[in-house]
This record gives structure tokens, C-alpha cells and sequence, in this order.
């Protein structure tokens, strides 16, 4: 199984265009959500950002968008607590949501939204991806396999990026991400390309922006 898992290509020219363009395009935050009833209508070709705490989604959101505070970033784990809608051109929306595992908050409110978190993955209609953060110095960890497991019980499709690679040697990039895809190839819902990005070195991002403008 783990086979047929690869680090994905680089994109063609015509994707790589398709992708630059559905970024450069308007993004602006939509709204947060504190409970499903507050969800917008499932109108639109919907991607999710999702991960351990601190594992660089804002930084990475920001990236891919060009936008220096479109995603709040914070040095406090589990500071983002609502699912967080932005628009992305006319047909999309960019889905950011709280960050499992680590909380600097009360256990109820942890608990409260990461009770949302689960509802949303396996709720929401419109879901077409979750782009699943996994920080390249750390590895997949247990609470990762839960959120896989999740998105395979729910038929959601799942790709692993990984984050913060310039951190990194290369001896040792390849050795987690041997690591990765040995942790992923069990999930029926993986999708098999693993992304390598780095939001501070730029590295990634457009494979990233065309994956994203090519789901239908």
C-alpha cells in the first residue's frame, strides 16, 4: 500500500497559472463559526486546513494567499478556536480550522471545539479536501491518526502537508517523510501525493495553489 505513495509533482505550467491566479484573486475573511448552526451555506467547493496546534496553518494560509494577517498567527498553541471561513475567488471557500492536540485553554472549552472540529470534518457536504499539517521536525503523532481515522470513517478525503521543511537536513526531511507515508498508506482516505512546504522559504506553495484550484 505505502507504495503507491509519492511526494506530489511539481505542477505543469498550465496548473501552476491556474493556481497562481485562484490566490492572487480575492480572499477576505467570511466569518467564524462557534457551533454548526452557524456554518454558511454549503454553496460553494469548500478546502480545509487542519492540524496539531502550532503545527504553522496560519502561516501557511497566509502564505498561499500573499496575505501578511489574513490568518491570525500565534506563538500560544490553541489560540484559534472557532472554524475560521474565508472566501477564496467566487467559487471557493479556504476553511481554517481550531488547531487538536495542545491547548492553552480551559478543558471545557478545549473540549467544546474539538467536539466542533469532529462535527464539521464529518458533516459538512461541501468538504471537498482537508489538507492535514503535519510539522516535519515532529512526525505524525497519535492524536494525527485519530483526525485520519475520523476522515476515513466520514469519507474524507485527506493530503498530508508538511510543514516547516526548511527546518530541516535533507538526510533527515527524507527520513520522516519515509516515516509519514509508512503512518498515512492505512487510511483508505489519504490522498497518495504528500506535499513538502515551508511557509518561511516559500517552498511548496504553488504544488499547494494547484492542487487546490484543480479539486472539483
Amino acid at each position: 500500500m505505502a507504495g503507491i505513495f509519492s511526494l506530489a509533482e511539481k505542477p505543469e505550467v498550465e496548473a501552476a497559472e491556474k493556481g497562481r491566479k485562484l490566490f492572487a484573486g480575492q480572499t477576505d475573511f467570511l466569518k467564524g463559526v462557534v457551533a454548526m448552526s452557524g456554518l454558511p451555506p454549503a454553496d460553494r467547493l469548500e478546502v480545509c486546513f487542519a492540524g496539531r496546534s502550532n503545527v504553522g496553518k496560519s502561516s501557511l494560509i497566509n502564505a498561499l494567499t500573499g496575505r501578511k494577517a489574513l490568518a491570525r498567527t500565534s506563538n500560544t498553541p490553541g489560540r484559534t478556536q472557532e472554524i475560521n471561513f474565508f472566501t477564496l475567488g467566487a467559487e471557493h471557500y479556504l476553511v481554517d480550522v481550531p488547531g487538536y492536540g495542545f491547548a492553552n485553554a480551559p478543558i471545557a472549552v478545549v473540549e467544546k471545539w474539538q467536539r466542533l472540529l469532529k462535527n464539521y470534518l464529518s458533516g459538512r457536504p461541501s468538504l471537498r479536501r482537508v489538507f492535514l499539517l503535519i510539522d516535519a521536525r515532529h512526525g505524525p503523532k497519535k492524536v494525527d491518526q485519530e483526525i485520519m481515522d475520523l476522515l476515513d470513517r466520514s469519507a474524507v478525503t485527506f493530503q498530508v502537508v508538511m510543514t516547516k521543511c526548511d527546518k530541516l537536513k535533507a538526510a533527515e526531511l527524507d527520513q520522516v517523510t519515509e516515516q509519514t507515508i509508512e503512518a498515512i498508506a492505512r487510511h483508505p482516505a489519504a490522498y497518495p501525493a504528500l506535499v513538502q512546504t515551508s511557509s518561511a522559504k516559500g517552498e511548496g506553495l504553488d504544488t499547494l495553489r494547484a492542487i487546490v484550484a484543480e479539486i472539483g
